[in-house]
């Protein structure tokens, strides 16, 4: 094994300098390969926090070098390859996601360079500094210093507010008691144009419609002191126009809930709490819609009003667009207010709309086939925003098998039915204005499916839910069910599934529980709304409580039996689970990301249940999980079904109630809307209870790490404007199902391929 080593180390080092000596011998004569510059800062004492003002300079220093990999100029060394007359398509491939064009010492406008420092001293209050450059040279390579002579910067004695007219005096003068301008402040000019943008900003939510950063000016004095003081004044500019300077007044507040741009001409009109609504006929109920405009007749233009109320009549589902225009009433223009007109108009989306899906399934106990999907959906259903969906599926498996398994198959009907109100509804009275940012939403919903699966048994399954669900800021949402019903009941079963529950009492406790009647909450933190920031997380907390509030009617039929409510037995459970992801975007246009994640969950059963029930019960393996394993064939454990001498290949219920996930992928740009991807994923399920039918080995343990199922592939993406189709081929390379020993070993010839819509994570 040494010896191994010894000889990668020899032929990682003999590579480097194979490496390096491509790349001096493309280096054109004269020239010499730009490796960076520095900068120093010659100053006295008496300057404080230099590290910090070195870090703000070394910002400007152009050009950026060619960047290295392990010592290496990977990017420059594939420039020079498709500089040949026959570079190959790796090269050219590889050039156009790392290639980088050389940097020369010629490139390098030191003159340019020097003034821009100088600049930013004299911004940041260093006057009468001095920059000088040189460069350090060897045979093929040459590096830049740039040396800072730096004098002691200005300070400021004293802010003043030079004359306005009222009322823009007073204002700003209010807001000027907060500013971060205080004396000894050292003067900057980042600073000021911030301090002039606060103000604005602090302007506009008090109306002044007109105003404009822009309009202000900041001069500062040095004639009073001889001692690097200076005494700042904030003015206006000359020639301001009067309307920039007083406040604006929502004078009227007009709301077109049906507009077309094509006909936008409308007669009626009805006025409803101060606002009036303009629509021919009744498309949106004013009562409904009044609830999500925030901005009222009266009150002062407030930009921060103007977006919440955009953002909110958005979130209803309804419309295409949403646009909020403010025109000025000149006729009521005085020396101290200005009049506005607001006009609302709203775009709807069309009201119905049809879809259909087709899905391929395949599982890991060979069976396949089809399912087909259709969706009507009503966008406005009672003229208040109200969503119906209505949805129907037929799917179709049969097992791909020979012997005595060849010809089961699986048969599904599912139909449901989902009414969104955008609005609170309850029994308790709640105030709208509670919520500030957006209105929550009420979900209703009605469901049945059916199951018949050949040989062994068929499944009717009933659901019903009741809850809320609405944003609190840009970031998090709660989504709480207070009403979550599910009902099934088992019939037809045959004598084959008979004798899988009489061996797996488990699985039969699991199919007993059939009333499930609880309360669910998810809690989200997801900072990937934010397209520009390099580092997003996202975290996502959901807790099911089930049979609590059941349990005080329960009955007790037979003594030491589960009680039951309405002659049902019903389940007592409690489930968390979290799901957090971090994102690390890089590269141009911050196209390549790193993307993280870990799943942690929990059920416990107790009270009314031995086990969670079956559809509670977690999985793994999958498009969505452990790629490397088919869904629902990892684990629990180190079960392995293949082993079993009482599995006949029907076995579907590897589950359990714990489950472990983390997952890493580098993803990455090929061409136009087609993205690559490197992955490897880890994981299993276990049981806290060891399940007789699963021979002892799934319950979990100390020893969890060597259990998880861990494999890496690689993927295909078509991401056209967010609508992504996934491929992804993945390999095991550890195995818990296998002895100890035998665990790692990279089965490259038993790869598994994924089809999903939607990245995994």
């Amino acid at each position: 094994m040494n010896k191994i080593i010894k000889h990668i180390i020899y032929l990682f080092f003999f590579g480097t300098l194979l490496h390096s000596c491509s790349i001096r011998k493309h280096i054109p004569e004269g020239e010499r390969l730009y490796t960076g510059a520095k900068i120093e800062i010659k100053a006295d004492s008496s300057i404080q926090n230099i590290n910090q003002l070195k870090t703000t300079l070394e910002t400007v220093l152009r050009p950026e070098p060619n960047s290295k990999f392990l010592g290496m100029h990977l990017g420059l060394y594939y420039y020079y390859k498709t500089q040949k007359e026959n570079p190959g398509f790796i090269n050219r491939w590889l050039y156009k996601q790392i290639g980088q064009k050389p940097v020369y010492e010629s490139d390098v406008k030191t003159f340019e360079i020097t003034d821009i420092l100088r600049n930013r001293l004299e911004n940041n209050g260093f006057f009468y500094s001095t920059v000088s450059s040189s460069f350090e040279e060897k045979e093929l390579e040459a590096f830049a210093t740039y040396t800072l002579k730096v004098t002691p910067a200005y300070k400021m004695a004293n802010f003043k507010l030079d004359s306005m007219a009222s009322p823009l005096y007073e204002d700003v003068n209010v807001f000027k008691a907060n500013s971060p301008l205080t004396k000894e402040t050292r003067f900057d000019l980042s600073i000021l144009k911030l301090e002039r943008q606060r103000i604005d900003s602090e302007l506009k939510k008090k109306g002044y419609y007109n105003m404009n950063s822009d309009f202000f000016i900041f001069e500062a004095d040095t004639n009073q002191y001889r001692n690097k003081r200076f005494d700042l004044f904030l003015k206006l500019k000359a020639q301001v126009p009067k309307k920039a300077t007083v406040p604006y007044q929502i004078q009227r507040v007009n709301v077109y809930p049906n507009y077309d741009l094509q006909d936008s001409i409308t007669v009626k009109e009805e006025r409803f709490n101060s606002k009036s609504y303009h629509q021919d006929s009744l498309f949106f109920k004013s009562k409904h819609l009044d609830k999500f405009i925030t901005i009222e007749e009266g009150d002062y233009y407030s930009p921060q009003i103007s977006k919440n109320t955009s953002r909110r009549l958005s979130a209803i589902g309804a419309y295409k667009y949403v646009n909020i225009q403010y025109k000025e009433i000149d006729s009521l223009l005085t020396d101290s207010l200005g009049a506005l007109e607001a006009n609302i108009f709203l775009s709807p989306l069309t009201k119905r709309a049809f879809r259909a899906e087709l899905q391929a399934v395949t599982k890991s106990n060979n069976f396949a086939g089809p399912n087909l999907a259709f969706t009507y959906s009503n966008r406005n259903l009672f003229k208040g925003g109200e969503t119906l969906n209505l949805s129907t599926n037929i799917g179709y498996e049969t097992q791909f098998a020979s012997g005595e398994n060849a010809g089961l198959s699986s048969l599904e009907y599912g139909l449901k039915g989902q009414v969104i109100f955008p609005r609170v509804i309850s029994p308790f009275n709640i105030n709208d204005a509670f919520f500030k940012y957006s209105i929550p939403k009420t979900k209703t919903s009605l469901g049945v499916s059916y199951l018949q699966r050949s040989k062994l048994y068929t499944l009717l399954t009933g659901s019903a839910l009741f809850g809320y669900a609405w944003n609190a800021n840009r970031f998090i949402t709660y989504d709480i069910n207070p009403i979550s019903v599910n009902y099934t009941s088992l019939n037809r079963t045959s004598d084959e599934f008979e004798t899988i529950l009489n061996d797996n009492p488990f699985l039969r406790r699991s199919f007993e529980q059939q009333f499930i009647s609880g309360l669910t909450f998810s809690f989200t933190y997801n900072e990937m709304v934010d397209g520009n920031d390099p580092n997003q997380f996202f975290i996502n907390t959901t807790f099911d409580v089930a049979g609590n509030s059941i349990s005080l009617l329960g009955k007790e039929n037979t003594t030491g039996a589960p009680k039951t409510f309405l002659g049902l037995e019903y389940a007592q459970y409690a489930k968390a689970d979290v799901d957090a992801r971090f994102h690390f975007n890089f590269g141009k246009d911050k196209q390549q990301t790193i993307a993280t994640r870990l799943f942690a969950g929990y059920g416990l059963a107790y009270g009314n249940s031995e086990v969670i029930p079956f559809v509670k019960q977690y999985f793994s393996g999958g498009p969505y999980s452990v790629r490397a394993f088919r869904i629902r064939s990892l684990g629990p454990g180190t079960y392995d079904e293949g082993t079993d001498a009482n599995s006949d290949g029907t076995f579907f219920d590897q589950t359990g109630n714990i489950r472990l996930e983390a997952n890493v992928e580098y993803r990455f740009p090929i061409y136009s809307f087609f993205k690559g991807a490197l992955f490897v994923d880890a994981g299993n399920v276990w049981n806290s209870k060891a399940n007789p039918a699963f021979n002892g080995n799934d319950t979990f343990t100390s020893n969890f790490i060597n259990e998880l199922g861990m494999g890496t592939g690689l993927g295909l993406r078509v991401d056209v404007q967010g609508f992504v189709i996934r491929f992804d081929l993945a390999a095991p390379f550890h195995d818990p199902s296998l002895e100890e020993g035998q665990r790692f070993d990279f089965q490259f010839d038993k790869p598994v391929l994924n089809f999903a819509i939607g990245y995994s994570f």
